[in-house]
Parts: C-alpha cells; structure tokens; sequence
C-alpha cells in the first residue's frame, strides 16, 4: 500500500468509524466522546479486521492537539477566573495533590516507582475540558455560579499540566543522562526563562500583532481567508514555540488562543476555525483509542480498579468537601464535585509523554483510556442526580435547608437577561438605542469588524458587541442566546430562516422578531410560525398611504381602518 493512499484510508477509516460510534453514544445520551474512543479500539490492531496506520494517527493527533490547546485558549477568560480565583486556585491545587498523593501509593503498592506514580496521578487528576462544558450546558448551569467555579477550576488544572508538559522533559531528560543536580536546576531556570520570555513574548506583542493581522484579512470579507489565517496562527505559533524556545507546542497553541480570543475576534474565530479543529481533535481521541489493548481488562484489573475508584469517588468527594468547606451552598459543591469526575484530554497527552519518555509502563496507556470510557460515561448520568444527592445530604443534617445555590442562580440570570440584535444598520442602531434608553442589555451580532470595533470603543453601559455571522451556533452561544429574553433579526439580508432554526434549537423559549425587505419574505416567515415580523415594503406602503390619507383631509379614524385594510392585503 503506497504511502499517500495509507494516509487517506486511515483518515477515511478513522473518521468514518468516530461519525458511526459518535452519532449512537450521542442518541444514548452519552458523550461522543465515548464513541470516538471506541472507534479507535475498533480500527486498532488489538482487534480483528481493518488495522489502521497507528502511526498516521497519532501525526494527525499531534494537530489535534495543538488545534484543541488552541480552543481551549479561545475560551480562557483571566475575568472570570479572576472572580473566581480562590476556590479554582487552592481547589484544584488540593485535589489534584489528593488524586497524586493516593495514585502514587497505590502504584507503589502494584511494583511502579514513584515517580511513574506521580506522572500517572497528575494525569488522572485533570478533567476533561470538552465533556465538563458539555454536561454543564447540557444542564443550563455554564453561566451560572456552578460554572464559573467549576470552569475556573478546570482552567488551573490545564495551567498545573501545561506546566508538567513543559517541564517534565527537561527534568527526566537531565535525570536520564546522569547530569549534576546543579546543571539540572540550571537547565530548569534556563527553561524557565525561555518560558517565561515565550510567554511574555506571545501575551504581549501578540495582542498587537495578532489581532491586526486578523483584521486585515476579515475586511477581505473572505472566510476562507478567516479561517486560514486563524489556523496559520495555531499552528505557526505553536510550532514556534517549540523550534525556537523549546517549550511545547501545546502551550504555545494555548497562549495564541488567549491572545486571540481577548481580541475583538475571538467569537469569530471560535466559529469559523474550530470545526477544522474538531475533525483533529476527534482523530486524537481515536489514535488514543488505537493504543488501548482489551486484553490489559483481565492481567491489569487492580490497576484499573484503583485508577476508576480515584477519579469517580476520590476526586469529586475531594472537591466537594473543599467547596462546602469555603461555606459555599451545599448544591454548588455537590454538582462542582460530581461535574470534575472524569478524564480526558490532557490526561492523555500526558500519559503519552510520560510513556515517550521512558516514565510510565505499557498498562498505564490502557488504564488511562478505559477509565476515561468509564467515568466520561457516568459522568453525563450521574450530574443528573445532584439534586438528588443534595436531598439526601439535607436530610442527613450536610449542608443550610435555607441557602440552596438557586438564589444564586436565580439572580445571576436575571442580571444576563437581555436582547440580541443581528446587525447594526439604521434598524438596529434606532432599536438598540430605545432598548438601552429602558435600562435593558443589548448585545450586537455583526459581521463588520469596524463597526464591532467602533461599539466597543463606545463603551456605552449594557451594550455589547460580538463579531461573527449568527447563523452559527457558536456565535449565538457566545452572545448569550440561552438566557436572552428577545432575538431580534435587523438585518433585511440576513439569512432569517436559518438563523431562527439555531436559535430555536438553542434556546425554544425566546421570543423573536424579524425584519425584512420584502413582503413575500415576511409572509414565509410568518407560516413557519414567526408571529411578529416587519416588511420593509409593507412599512413603506403604510407611511405612504397614511400620508396620501391624510393630505385629502380623511379622518383619523377612517384612516386606520383603511391602513389596515391595506395592511392585510399586504400581509
């Protein structure tokens, strides 16, 4: 088999088995993630038929990776971690000390050493990114108390392992060939140094030069040209990072998402560039699947046991007796602590490095994937029980009858009430304007980089803007669809039908209202069930008619019974 057609069928075989077992863990209500794992096993050489190109994978892997540290760097707001700082901080810190101190005597115990104890129990002490925000959405507590403390911890879980990621190389590279204590904190203080001039480097000429280049390629109005660039920016970064102050590329794709993502672009590039990502990203998580041997379930069951009891009944029990503890309610320990028990990403980017380097033995690739399985499986069921559990521990005496986190819930979302209007032409600057003058939030979609620009510069209070196109679902998470109170589609040209089918998805309770050109556009929306909207020619018409009207002397009252008569011919 030629080498470009080995490329291709894994690539095809990969994707094609993670879209079959993806869509059927997804219809059980579990996470897809569950399925692309499986798909990996599937095509792997421990099982029979197909056997994909192992090494192939993990290429298309690595930019998974890269692509995925670059996501979750979009997504990192120093705002809300900042609030939330020293529950996320100390929590995270505890219970991942906890998760290593625990997994390191347990392996002792099963013949491993220390060290590789340690590698291993950082690994499992990090959760996964992608099914935490998932199951947090999927329960309406993302922008709520619950998830900020739940997300801010997430954050300094991925900051501890960034660090690990670059550090470890250095530490057991040194160690390995036999060089001095002295040289070795040398070498750890120069890469330190690299690190932090890295860093430095990317924060804060990036966040002038970044967003520059990106503005000049969205006035192109191209969104290939959008999305080509923010994927550019990933990857060159990242590799950068690596070549030139040998820092990993996961953390160089981490920081080029901060940058980008505080920047008038972060919205867009959320929406345009990470559907790529995701394809690569599910390659990762097949590739990993692809190293699990099925045969470790019978000759590593105690490791496999005690890995799945640490992170499905040590951590959360941890963090939940850290969050009650700071005197927090007891349903915001309850669901923090149940929504961090699991594994994902980062877990196996670590473990394949502490395997690259020599630290870890073979059975701890396959302990780390079927306890990922597992606990990102259990995971989405049981966050659906912390009301349940809440009862329990109330009627055990565990936690204050009369302060629940619904309080706090409930308040929270009646500040992020507020409308979102699609464009800001002379519709949508005269509605915004009346909106904002009865003390109600607006935030603004539009696809002008200028004009987005030119509303932030304002800095009027209650008005926000989001740079993107609203006929994408990340755009419309982003502007906060989930609690808005009204949609409003401003915009004649936009594309209304399209746009109104992911907002009902997202959110079936808002109300919505359209504007358009035409009439024959208003009439189609209104029998898909849009009860209010406004026809530019329809609006025309009346003004004209009411003028005409009124210049031969009718009276006012037969002049709205006309009008309206005009109105429903119109209609």
């Amino acid at each position: 088999m030629s080498q470009h057609l080995n490329i291709i069928l894994t690539l095809t075989s990969g994707l094609t088995a993670a879209l079959i077992l993806g869509f059927i863990t997804q219809k059980i209500k579990l996470s897809p993630i569950v399925g692309y794992l499986l798909a990996g096993i599937i095509i792997s050489p421990y099982s029979p038929g197909y056997i994909a190109d192992i090494e192939v994978a993990q290429q298309f892997a690595e930019i998974g990776v890269v692509l995925l540290m670059f996501g979750v760097g979009l997504n990192f707001h120093l705002s809300d971690l900042i609030a939330v700082y020293k529950i996320s901080f100390f929590g995270a810190l505890v219970q991942s000390t906890a998760t290593a101190l625990a997994t390191m005597t347990v392996t002792h115990l099963l013949g491993w050493s220390w060290s590789a104890g340690l590698v291993f129990g950082i690994a499992i002490s990090v959760t996964s990114t992608v099914v935490l925000i998932k199951v947090l959405s999927d329960n309406r507590h993302l922008h709520t108390p619950i998830g900020h403390t739940a997300v801010g911890w997430l954050v300094m879980e991925d900051i501890f392992t960034i660090l690990v990621l670059v550090l470890l190389p250095v530490f057991f590279t040194t160690k390995t060939a036999g060089i001095s204590g002295i040289q070795m904190w040398g070498t750890f203080a120069v890469t330190l140094l690299k690190l932090g001039v890295f860093t430095a480097f990317t924060l804060i000429a990036g966040q002038k030069i970044l967003p520059l280049l990106l503005s000049y390629v969205a006035k192109t109005g191209t969104r290939e040209l959008f999305t080509l660039s923010v994927l550019v920016l990933a990857l060159g970064i990242a590799v950068g990072a690596t070549h030139f102050f040998g820092a990993s590329m996961a953390l160089g794709a981490f920081l080029a998402g901060m940058v980008v993502g505080q920047s008038d672009f972060g919205a867009r590039a959320t929406s345009d560039a990470l559907p790529i990502s995701d394809a690569f990203s599910v390659l990762f998580f097949v590739s990993v699947g692809m190293l699990f041997n099925p045969a470790s379930l019978s000759t590593s069951w105690p490791l496999l046991s005690a890995t799945l009891a640490i992170v499905l009944i040590l951590k959360p029990l941890v963090a939940t007796a850290f969050v009650y503890f700071l005197k927090h309610p007891i349903k915001k320990a309850v669901s923090v602590g149940i929504s961090l028990g699991q594994i994902g990403e980062f877990s196996f980017i670590l473990a394949s490095l502490g395997m690259a380097l020599g630290i870890l033995p073979e059975e701890a690739s396959s302990a780390i994937i079927f306890v990922a399985i597992v606990s990102i499986t259990l995971n989405t069921v049981m966050y659906k029980f912390v009301d349940q559990i809440v009862h329990c521990l109330l009627k055990l005496g565990i936690g204050n009858k009369h302060y629940t986190i619904d309080d706090e819930i409930e308040q929270l979302t009646k500040e992020l009430r507020h409308v979102i209007v699609v464009g800001y032409g002379p519709v949508g600057k005269s509605v915004t304007k009346i909106l904002l003058k009865n003390n109600i939030n607006v935030v603004i979609i539009e696809m002008n980089i200028d004009t987005v620009k030119m509303i932030r510069k304002q800095k009027i209070e209650g008005l926000h803007a989001i740079h993107g196109n609203a006929a994408q679902s990340e755009i419309l998470m982003c502007s906060g669809i989930e609690t808005a109170e009204s949609f409003i589609i401003s915009a004649p040209n936009a594309p209304a039908e399209e746009i109104i089918a992911i907002v009902r998805y997202l959110n079936p309770r808002v109300g919505i209202l359209v504007h358009t050109t035409f009439s024959r556009q208003a009439k189609k929306l209104q029998e898909t069930g849009i009860p209010v909207v406004f026809s530019g020619e329809v609006s025309a018409a009346l003004a004209l008619s009411k003028f005409v009207l009124k210049k031969l002397g009718t009276l006012d009252k037969d002049i709205e019974t006309e009008l309206q008569t005009i109105h429903e011919e119109l209609a």
